[in-house]
């Protein structure tokens, strides 16, 4: 979203005295859009590319420049950054010192410090209003009054002059904020640098400290070839520093040149480690983030309705970057996909009249249709949206699309609606009239023409979400890399929940759709209690997959590593509230339509930004000096086509809206009893048959009461069937690993991966020592043991423990435990393995076999002439089962479900030579050839 950010700050030296008078002027909250007409509001939406070029950081003549300094503090996604200047009037006459400096659009300025002469001024947040009593009680002489807007894609200029007597000294500092934002996988901070000349003393660093890790960082060479070499990063596990510091000789754009070769943005890209799919809960000074970014999950399908403007207005320029977008964009569609395209003037036009797969012939047919558009005519919006979402709507009431699928509309317009219904609010009302609540609008304003006010409300009215196309950038480029940003969604219907009573005033808790490589973000205040741990659960959908995951923070434990970090923001976790809290408060209150409703967001706002010394298009930083009778004002005017709320840019397509605001709310949790208390550990009847260790059979005989032990011999890479049901489709099946060597000259083998396959829904889900995957055929899922998570899929139902064990049931009569077993990791011989733990009570068919499901019909079984054997301590005696006379050895084995480390002592019969006589046949007639094999017939 475009918006401007006015500073002028004018210090007139009168008389030679110490005497300041400050005025700014321009577009105040509470005038009235509209006064002016359509051309006039526009006359400034863009900076001329003249104007580009002129900018700089520092300007005037005879100006020494003794430091220019940078320095970002990022600590969990949130930064703060400064941004610092001492320079010195050389001339000898008086003259204006300009000092600007570009900030990211979704930045808030929180505070700005100068230094005159020993003057000091120091800045305050204050509602607007009074900021403007308090500046004008202080110019009530000739004031001095201009504007500066300027619009670029991701910055805004903040811009401040000082009229300085010859020889003096001026220092500015300037503080903001800003949340990081995750875009297709990475997070990236930019600050741009372009101070117009050599600093002795530059330097910008930028800290970054994220507790749960770097899982990488990039300095991407945008300053030049140059300074490739000059940028230094050093990092930890957890933290990284990266400084660019360039002496003058480095800085100059030749030998013997006297001006600078530093002109662009300096930019760090990194992402965090996550150890689950769970997402990252993090507790500091009682205020709590909840960062949500699950991976190894299969992309939903997809049904896109592309509506392009083609009125003639998009001629020329407009027209060809859009085709250009859509062609590259109509090459990513996956072959799942299904998709059309309405083209609309004072017509509306559609390639397709119903969803068309997105196979090459089919794409090529339509880059065709694209390429022949040619612009001409008005604009009629109101239809196009209807006819798409009516197109979608059919679409899924004749079944088809896929019901695993997401349906959206992707809006490309660059002019308000001039033909059909022109009133915005109507075509508001008629828009969502037909739109269901599975169908999102995603709106892609181009340039300053398109009223984006109306199109980012028309999108978060309709769970997606509005961006602006900068036309003097490369628009395609830009329509590009925000389809990009919604191509892959992993996940519907978000919502992240905690225990009532733990927390307060939460955030946007509920989302609409999740997609690849983006964050989801939830603050809020944590409520005392007895215990020190904040536990979160998520919820969510993918069709026929349903997720509820877990995680946990201790309360005090990241408040004390913060006090350990030198260059770590330990207010983070307070002012992420505040921005969150604010910026959606600011997208509210765009959409309300009552004067109360109105009046009471804004007051929400004010209350907010004061308390977090923030600058909002409600508030303004009253910069005075300690005496407080020389003041200057910072404010935030208005988007001239956006109504009061131009400060809030559109972030990335990685929070898309379920339901109208409002949007502060205590967290409601869902009506089921598990949501509400997180997934459920399923507790396994106390009589199972065991398969642990490397690897020991432990079969419970329960009318006998007696349990039965063997071992298998096998070879590592072997794939043993241990259930094979083909009366109720189920497979359980192992796959054995070796320990790393030989001791006492044998190698161990062990249950690397469990395999449980539900033939009748084509369900595998495979659980090996790192992860536990789950596939339908169409799709493949992945999740960690790094947290608790309860997945339900066709029947199927994923209970995880985190790094404990997981419990698969099939339609609520079929159980498998698998037990995770961690080693010391650079143990010479042992390796993490499994341990598999099934009831006896499980409902097979008569059909079921396998080293373990052939026991299910209990065999007859006979111990007699109990004697002493070669070791006291473990008896023999002979056994009669299945027409075999064998001789057993009394021993143990370890049930490892209660104590992991350690074990129960489980007493049973050992039968030797792998089962042989006890087991049907060999277990040679057991290996399969892979992990979802049914046994043939022993």
């Amino acid at each position: 979203m475009w918006r401007s950010l006015l500073l002028l700050l004018g210090l007139l030296l009168l008389h030679q005295s110490c005497c300041f008078e400050f005025v700014v002027d321009g577009e105040w909250e509470d005038e009235e859009p509209g006064v002016h007409d359509h051309h006039e509001r526009n006359k400034r939406a863009t900076l001329t590319s003249q104007e580009e070029e002129d900018f700089q950081a520092i300007r005037g003549d005879d100006i020494t420049v003794k430091s220019y300094k940078v320095e970002s503090r990022i600590t969990s996604r949130f930064a703060h950054t400064t941004i610092s200047s001492l320079m010195m009037n050389s001339g000898s006459r008086a003259q204006s010192i300009g000092f600007s400096v570009q900030i990211p659009k979704r930045a808030f300025i929180s505070n700005f410090t100068m230094n005159v002469n020993g003057i000091t001024f120091v800045g305050l947040v204050k509602e607007k209003t009074v900021a403007r009593r308090l500046y004008a009680q202080a110019t009530s002489r000739n004031k001095a009054a201009a504007i500066v807007r300027t619009n670029s894609q991701d910055l805004e200029t903040f811009n401040t002059e000082v009229h300085l007597p010859p020889g003096s000294n001026i220092e500015f500092e300037l503080h903001y904020q800003e949340m990081m934002e995750r875009r297709l996988g990475m997070y990236e901070h930019s600050l741009y640098l372009q101070p117009g000349r050599l600093v002795p003393q530059f330097q910008v660093d930028v800290y970054i400290y994220e507790p749960k890790g770097i899982s990488k960082i990039e300095t991407p060479n945008t300053l030049g070839e140059m300074f490739a070499e000059l940028i230094k990063v050093t990092s930890t596990k957890d933290k990284a520093h990266v400084v660019f510091k360039p002496n003058v000789q480095q800085q100059r754009k030749c030998e013997n040149c006297s001006g600078t070769a530093i002109d662009g943005v300096f930019s760090v890209k990194y992402d965090v480690t996550r150890d689950s799919n769970s997402g990252d809960l993090q507790v500091s000074d009682l205020y709590f983030v909840h960062f949500f970014a699950p991976s190894n999950l299969a992309p939903l399908p997809k049904n896109i309705v592309f509506v392009i403007d083609v009125s003639g207005s998009m001629w020329g320029v407009k027209m060809k970057q859009t085709v250009d977008a859509m062609k590259a964009i109509l090459d990513d569609l996956n072959v799942e996909d299904r998709f059309s395209i309405i083209d609309f003037n004072h017509n509306v036009r559609c390639w397709r009249e119903d969803l068309a797969p997105a196979s090459p012939l089919q794409i090529t047919d339509a880059k065709r249709y694209i390429q022949n558009i040619k612009p001409t005519g008005g604009t009629n919006i109101n239809e196009a949206l209807i006819r798409a979402a009516q197109m979608l709507v059919r679409a899924s009431s004749q079944g088809f699309i896929d019901s695993r699928s997401v349906s959206m509309i992707i809006l490309v317009s660059d002019g308000d609606p001039t033909v059909g219904e022109i009133k915005l609010s109507k075509i508001q009302k008629n828009v969502k009239r037909v739109m269901t609540d599975e169908l999102s609008l995603f709106s892609l304003g181009i340039g300053f023409d398109v009223d984006y006010d109306f199109l980012e409300r028309i999108a978060m009215e309709n769970r997606g979400m509005a961006q602006r196309i900068y036309a003097n950038h490369d628009a395609a480029e830009q329509i590009r890399a925000f389809y990009n940003q919604v191509s892959s969604p992993l996940l519907k219907k978000v919502t992240v929940h905690f225990p009532e009573g733990t927390v307060t005033e939460v955030t946007q808790n509920h989302f609409d759709k999740y997609f690849s490589g983006s964050e989801l973000v939830v603050a809020g205040k944590v409520q005392l209690s007895e215990t020190n741990t904040l536990t979160s659960f998520t919820s969510a959908s993918t069709a026929n997959l349903q997720l509820i995951l877990e995680t946990e923070a201790d309360i005090t434990e990241l408040d004390m590593e913060l006090a350990k970090q030198q260059h770590a923001f330990t207010g983070f976790a307070r002012q992420m509230w505040a921005y969150l809290t604010i910026k959606q408060l600011l997208r509210e209150r765009s959409m309300v339509t009552t004067v109360g409703k109105k009046r009471k967001i804004t007051k929400q706002i004010t209350e907010l930004a004061l308390q977090h010394n923030f600058v909002t298009p409600l508030t303004a930083l009253l910069v005075e000096s300690e005496d407080a009778t020389e003041r200057l004002l910072a404010d935030s005017p208005r988007d001239p086509r956006q109504g009061c709320c131009s400060v809030v840019q559109p972030g990335p397509v990685s929070v898309v809206y379920a339901t109208p605001p409002p949007w502060i709310q205590v967290p409601s949790l869902p009506t089921s009893r598990q949501a509400q208390s997180g997934p459920t550990e399923t507790a396994l009847p106390p009589n199972v048959n065991i398969v642990d260790n490397d690897p020991h059979f432990i079969i419970r005989l329960p009318r006998s009461n007696m349990d039965i032990c063997f071992n298998i011999d096998s070879k590592p890479g072997h794939i043993l069937s241990l259930v094979s049901d083909s009366g109720t489709g189920v497979v359980v099946n192992g796959q054995l690993i070796s320990s790393k060597q030989p001791h006492k000259h044998k190698l161990s083998t062990y249950f690397g991966i469990i395999s449980v396959y539900y033939q009748p829904e084509g369900v595998s889900v495979q659980v090996s020592t790192d992860h536990i995957s789950m596939t339908d055929g169409r799709s493949s899922h992945s999740f960690t043991w790094g947290a608790t998570a309860d997945i339900v899929q066709d029947g199927v139902r994923i209970s995880i423990v985190k790094n404990s064990h997981v419990t698969v049931t099939i339609n609520n009569s079929i159980q498998v435990m698998v037990l995770l077993h961690r080693v010391w990791r650079k143990h010479p011989v042992n390796v993490d393995f499994l341990g598999l733990y099934i009831p006896n009570d499980n409902q097979y068919s008569p059909l079921v076999h396998g080293l373990i499901g052939q026991f299910s019909r209990e065999p007859e079984v006979s111990v007699y002439d109990i004697h002493e054997g070669p070791d006291p301590l473990k008896k023999e005696a002979t056994m009669e089962v299945k027409g075999h006379t064998l001789l057993v050895t009394r021993g143990w084995q370890k049930d490892y479900r209660h104590d992991t480390k350690r074990g129960s002592n489980v007493y049973c019969w050992f039968i030797h030579n792998s089962g042989k006589g006890f087991i049907d046949g060999r277990y040679s007639d057991y290996i399969m050839q892979d992990l979802n094999s049914f046994l043939q017939t022993v």
